[in-house]
């Protein structure tokens, strides 16, 4: 297995990473209604091709974890500060996780922000995901503060909480 940073032969495999690992994570706690909206808003093939082939601070790009030719994870993030950076996506194959590859992905996003002068790291996490957040705890990522989740709406019932790591 290798990462590096995502092209355009990795954008459906980006897409497809993404859909199942958030449908998965996410039907517990979250509505269906809401699952698909954000799916569609940021797993389509259309925003991904323009996420892989545009990069700034603020939008780093994607890194894939691969297998071959395969992606079997994917990350980005960029920086929301002149020190600080934020994880924006984190996702593995479902049957892929504990393996290490959600480790060096963000290993890899992590050293992108520190090279961007970044000395802290935000992450969002789904209240109730209970894959995600013992995840960045394990990480060393403190809990700081409970909001609603990003475009939701409060129907939706979506609570993100936010952690906080220096790097």
């Amino acid at each position: 297995m290798i990462v590096q940073m995502a092209n355009e032969r990795h954008v459906q495999g980006i897409v497809d990473v993404c859909t199942r690992a958030y449908r998965i994570t996410s039907q517990d706690f979250l509505t269906k209604e809401y699952i698909d909206r954000r799916c569609e808003e940021f797993f389509n093939e259309k925003r991904v091709h323009k996420e892989v082939t545009e990069h700034s601070p603020y939008w780093g790009g994607y890194f894939v974890a691969l297998e071959g030719a395969c992606v079997i994870g994917t990350g980005g993030g960029g920086m929301t500060g002149q020190e600080t950076g934020e994880l924006f996506v984190l996702y593995i194959e479902p049957d892929r996780r504990n393996e290490g590859i959600g480790s060096k992905i963000l290993q890899a996003i992590t050293e992108q922000q520190k090279g961007l002068g970044a000395k802290e790291q935000w992450v969002s996490v789904q209240k109730d995901n209970a894959l995600g957040i013992p995840f960045y705890e394990a990480r060393g990522f403190i809990f700081q503060k409970e909001t609603q989740s990003y475009e939701s709406n409060l129907e939706d019932n979506a609570i993100s909480l936010r952690y906080k790591r220096e790097i």
